[in-house]
């Protein structure tokens, strides 16, 4: 199977530098220096704080999936994740491969109080100014497609602008990619070059995260489908659990979400 990430990443630079073109980095710089810019809200702290810590994913379509819920609007899904409890929101920012948009965050970022993950294959620190413009509180990197020092820049440069991070993972080797202005630890279950999907990451990726006595928050990334994996991965330290096709499958994704988190009640 080919190598999607890479895929995914030629494609974003061409994205990325057509939208420079459209949108000045120096007038983002100035929307940035605003004072009417909100004030950004902790997402570490919402997933410390919760007893669920379900971070509630809008998505369209994956490349492995292809279309889940084409029709899904943001004014009617991420209202609904709100009020069925989800502690924070994703939104996918990719329109090639994901049939997201920043339009989405800007729509979500006004309809609800809910910390939001701008969820992005973040490459330059435009798109960290785009995401903190457009309404996120927290930023999606992603090690796979960063070396170590890039990570580390991008990392501070989101936190200079009050923007936390959320550094995602796949295995051993990529716990390098830890920096000090990394808030939360990703473990992703699916592989991001086959997005093949296996639970067994996070477990083993935790057991590591222990030896190193690290106080990153840990969050499970993908192939969550029953509530009782939910209390399973918090019983390993996981506090935050990010969820998207379990949710947007079936249509009614604040239902489901509702749902699910009696599952977890009941689970526990």
């Amino acid at each position: 199977m080919k190598d999607i990430l890479q895929e995914i990443i030629a494609h974003k630079r061409i994205e990325v530098e057509k939208q420079k073109q459209l949108v000045p980095p120096e007038k983002l710089a100035q929307q940035l220096a605003l004072p009417t810019l909100r004030a950004t809200k902790s997402m570490r702290m919402a997933l410390a704080s919760s007893p669920t810590g379900i971070i509630a994913e809008f998505k369209r379509r994956s490349p492995s999936k292809g279309w889940i819920f084409p029709d899904a609007e943001v004014t009617e899904v991420v209202p609904a994740y709100e009020a069925a409890g989800a502690s924070t929101c994703s939104i996918l920012t990719d329109e090639h491969f994901f049939g997201g948009s920043l339009e989405d965050l800007r729509q979500a970022r006004q309809l609800v109080s809910l910390p939001l993950l701008r969820k992005e294959f973040i490459i330059d620190p435009y798109q960290l100014a785009e995401a903190r413009v457009a309404g996120a509180d927290a930023v999606l990197l992603i090690a796979a497609v960063l070396t170590p020092v890039e990570c580390s820049e991008l990392a501070k440069e989101a936190h200079s602008m009050n923007l936390e991070v959320l550094l995602e993972i796949h295995n051993e080797k990529e716990l390098g990619h830890l920096n000090e202005c990394v808030d939360m630890l990703g473990i992703n279950n699916r592989n991001l070059g086959t997005f093949e999907t296996s639970l067994g990451h996070s477990y083993r990726l935790a057991e590591r995260l222990r030896q190193l006595d690290s106080n990153v928050l840990l969050v499970s990334e993908s192939g969550i489908s029953e509530p009782s994996t939910v209390s399973a991965l918090r019983a390993e330290g996981f506090r935050g659990f990010l969820i998207g096709e379990t949710f947007m499958r079936g249509g009614t994704p604040g239902a489901t979400l509702t749902k699910f988190i009696k599952g977890i009640s009941h689970a526990d």
